[in-house]
């Protein structure tokens, strides 16, 4: 579509899911609600639609993207599993978990999907509007933050607007997303496994059914979120800040108070929820810079540090 051409807003009802699907089969692109962050789906089949991705994003061409499909089933169609995948399948899907695992040979995926890798990274997710669509596509869907790349990621349907209006074709409102933080990201190995991003359900989780992770990460970016600087408000970011200096918008948490709070509980798991709400404030800001008050390195709080120390890169 054309930069001029004005990106629909979709009602999240079973005309605007039937609209959302016909226009992804066709092979354009629609932003879509997930728990996590909304996503920017194409069709995972078609190299044109991924293309249209990377040029909506403005994406490096070596970052992978995360491909949704409605069930375990589905995703084995596309990827080789083994009992610790299947393990991890069983436990969290559907739900915020990305899993990073062989490509199967004959899998009707482009190429620029996996990045040339001989893996794929595959979710099942939980919101029902992103399933219903999925269920009324039959294909699988890429769908990376629906952002421009490096931005702060989009929870709700304005924040897709604000980046991507006139460069896709619909974005479909499905209100604000529940967990507002990306997919944990898990690579299962021969030799083992490694926590590729941070995110919903906490590293403990995943080792109580796995063991210790693999302490040596690959060099190479297998997995979205694993660039260093990434999830940026367009401005320099101070963490652990007890107090604003004057030039800068104040991201507060629990007693630490500011210009919008992450949580004036201190709770987490509403921090998780609002972190990309106050990145999007802080970047609309007149002030220059940005303080975020010390989260608790802890739980999802490891999460929210991870977004924020890219943030602060």
């Amino acid at each position: 579509m054309s930069d001029k051409d004005a990106t629909v807003r979709l009602a999240a009802d079973a005309a605007g899911i039937a609209q959302a699907a016909q226009l992804l089969r066709a092979g354009v692109l629609v932003a879509l609600p997930t728990e996590t962050v909304y996503g920017l789906a194409a069709r995972a089949d078609s190299d044109a639609a991924i293309a249209a991705v990377y040029r909506a994003k403005g994406r490096p061409d070596f970052n992978p993207l995360i491909v949704h499909v409605p069930s375990l089933a589905a995703a084995e169609r596309l990827a080789v599993f083994d009992d610790r995948a299947r393990a991890l399948a069983t436990a969290f899907w559907p739900g915020p978990l990305t899993l990073v695992v062989p490509l199967r040979a004959q899998a009707e995926i482009a190429p620029a999907v996996t990045a040339g890798l001989p893996t794929i990274a595959v979710r099942c997710p939980a919101h029902p509007v992103m399933r219903a669509v999925l269920e009324q596509c039959d294909l699988p869907l890429a769908a990376p933050s629906a952002n421009r790349s490096g931005a702060v990621s989009p929870t709700d349907a304005d924040h897709v607007l604000a980046t991507l209006d006139g460069r896709i074709a619909a974005v479909l409102d499905g209100g604000t997303c529940e967990r507002g933080l990306e997919s944990t990201i898990v690579a299962v190995r021969e030799s083992g496994w490694q926590l590729l991003r941070h995110g919903p359900i906490p590293q403990a989780d995943l080792t109580a059914m796995l063991g210790p992770p693999d302490p040596v990460l690959s060099a190479k970016v297998e997995a979205p979120g694993q660039l260093a600087q990434h999830y940026s408000p367009g401005k320099p970011v101070r963490l652990g800040a007890s107090e604003a200096e004057a030039d800068e918008f104040m991201i507060g948490f629990g007693p630490v108070a500011g210009d919008c709070t992450l949580s004036a509980d201190g709770d987490l798991a509403e921090a998780a929820a609002r972190l990309y709400a106050c990145l999007h404030m802080a970047a609309a800001s007149p002030k220059p810079r940005v303080a975020v008050a010390p989260i608790a390195d802890e739980g999802i709080g490891a999460a929210i540090n991870d977004r924020l120390r890219r943030a602060a890169a």
